[in-house]
């Protein structure tokens, strides 16, 4: 497996995070463990994936459907809607 950079996976883990925050009224620590345990992250952090074209709203929607559906692919920007 091919990982994201560094610098580029911090910006996803940290606009993603403030998103769940300000939604979910989790706290920050809370947000990224949710987050970085999640199948949406693991994808993320696949270059095979291609993840790194979408912006991290697209991201926080594959992460919310994960939380909903039990999988990211069931968001509207994996299933091309």
């Amino acid at each position: 497996m091919q990982k994201m950079m560094c610098e580029a996976l911090h910006y996803y883990d940290k606009e993603v995070v403030k998103m769940i925050v300000e939604k979910y009224g989790l706290t920050p620590m809370e947000a990224i463990n949710k987050f970085i345990k999640s199948e949406t992250h693991n994808m993320l952090e696949d270059m095979r994936f291609g993840m790194y074209e979408f912006g991290y709203p697209a991201i926080f929607n594959m992460w919310e459907c994960e939380q909903i559906t039990g999988d990211p692919r069931n968001s509207m920007y994996i299933r091309g809607e």
